[in-house]
């Protein structure tokens, strides 16, 4: 199993961006299918970005055009860049894998994924 570790989470003020890395270790993730997701409390976790063995993407409705996934199958890391932050941005986000059989195919349930990070906090201020 693969192991995943989040990082570049903060405290920043609407409208400045981050950008959030997953490290994994244990595999290499050229054939793994990635996701990002985000949770408050008292919220499920929610779907943000996911993306394929060869970076083909989706994103929820309400980031469409601010965020961005990639990843960097060489350094075994991918990437959330955040622009344009809202308050209702600030969450708890986790990355996720999952072992794929296809080369295009991207996952948007949580059920849909083997391993889990244990999160990085975004806080975004009014």
């Amino acid at each position: 199993q693969v192991q995943l570790v989040e990082s570049g989470g903060g405290l920043v003020q609407a409208g400045a961006s981050l950008r959030l890395s997953c490290a994994a270790s244990g595999r290499t993730i050229g054939t793994y299918a990635m996701g990002w997701f985000r949770q408050t409390p008292g919220k499920e976790r929610e779907f943000v970005a996911a993306i394929s063995w060869t970076s083909n993407t989706l994103y929820v409705d309400s980031v469409k055009g601010r965020f961005t996934m990639s990843r960097d199958n060489a350094r075994n890391t991918v990437y959330l860049q955040m622009n344009s932050l809202k308050p209702e941005d600030t969450a708890v986000y986790y990355c996720a894998a999952r072992r794929a059989g296809s080369t295009y195919l991207v996952y948007s349930q949580d059920s849909d994924y083997d391993s889990w990070g244990q999160g990085t906090q975004v806080t975004v201020s009014s």
